[in-house]
């Protein structure tokens, strides 16, 4: 979910802190990349290619996309690591619940679409029943494997432990598509980053700094603005939208003043004290990880085609040309190592 309204948010009441970059503008860059929306992403994507199903109307655009994706971001010269989420925090069960109920009510809806052969409704509805499971992450984590280019998993959301990793300086940017990585305190944010290149997406860059001092407030306020706002780990107050929700924290400066000076209905579970501090603190991480760069020497291309082109029935030869491409980079010197990845005790 991210923070509901924040980009227009962010859009509206901001000029500066938000730029559009090529994505070769990032060549040399440490960029911590969200993994499961990533997944997310590849899922929706409509194909016209023919290739988003394998064998057996088994979906494969999740391997697809990670596959050239990453592909085409390594040979833009960035140095990346891919985060994957771990284990929810129990305030967000709430919301993973209400997910599940979407999902269904979209199966519903979308067998009733593809009666009538209402092509938009059946895509949209296909979209909302989405959902990223276990398998999807292991092919994932396999082509990642296979390509030898570093991930880690995350102690629990993914997007926390990115803007953690770019808070204490071992990363230079974090990119996902959900705008709580800067809630969760990412000085750098990048959007767009692992769209579909056919779609020629500027990368959005969101600067948390700059973003702070346009809207005149601080990180604690800004956490504030975003639970009112909607987020993953609290409900939201009936009756006040974006705009209400800027204007009350510019005004009242913090929730509890909100609360002490607006007659305010609040729903039960209004859990914005423990929202707070998961913002503030589930990101950090006391564990000593060593994370390498792109193992070179060690990429097997003729495994790669087993997973994708035996396995997966990929087209050889574009799988082929690929490998080839990116076997390339090795020779540009493209991230050959990542020493800076090693994470100290605190």
């Amino acid at each position: 979910m991210g923070i509901s309204n924040l980009g227009k948010l962010i859009k509206l009441q901001t000029k500066r802190c938000c730029r559009e970059r090529s994505l070769e503008y990032y060549r040399n860059k440490r960029v911590a990349i969200d993994a499961s929306m990533c997944m997310y992403q590849f899922l929706i994507a409509i194909r016209t290619d023919g290739m988003a199903l394998g064998t057996e109307d088994t979906t494969t655009s999740h391997i697809i996309g990670m596959f050239y994706r990453t592909i085409g971001i390594v040979e833009s010269g960035l140095k990346v690591l891919f985060v994957f989420d771990g284990k929810p925090p129990q305030e967000k069960l709430n919301e993973l619940l209400k997910r599940k109920e979407k999902r269904e009510k979209a199966n519903i809806k979308l067998d009733e679409a593809k009666e009538i052969g209402k092509k938009e409704d059946v895509e949209m509805y296909e979209k909302r029943k989405i959902k990223v499971t276990s398998e999807h992450v292991n092919d994932c984590k396999k082509i990642l494997d296979l390509l030898k280019v570093p991930y880690i998993t995350a102690p629990s959301e993914a997007e926390a432990y990115c803007a953690y990793l770019n808070k204490i300086g071992k990363v230079d940017a974090v990119a996902s598509e959900d705008m709580d990585a800067l809630t969760f305190g990412a000085p750098l944010l990048l959007r767009n980053l692992t769209a579909s290149k056919s779609k020629k997406l500027p990368i959005r860059e969101y600067n948390l700094s700059e973003m702070l001092r346009e809207l005149e407030l601080n990180q604690d306020e800004f956490i504030d603005l975003c639970i009112l706002l909607g987020c993953d780990f609290s409900s939201t107050i009936k009756g006040v939208g974006p705009k209400t929700a800027f204007n009350l924290i510019k005004k009242y400066r913090s929730i509890e003043a909100i609360l002490e000076n607006e007659d305010l209905k609040l729903p039960d579970d209004f859990s914005y004290k423990k929202a707070r501090l998961i913002f503030k603190e589930l990101g950090d991480n006391e564990n000593d990880v060593e994370i390498e760069g792109i193992k070179w020497n060690e990429v097997n291309p003729d495994e790669i085609k087993e997973f994708l082109v035996n396995q997966h029935n990929f087209n050889e030869d574009r799988v082929t040309k690929a490998v080839e491409r990116y076997l390339q980079c090795k020779n540009k010197g493209i991230q050959c190592t990542l020493d800076s990845f090693f994470l100290k005790k605190k």
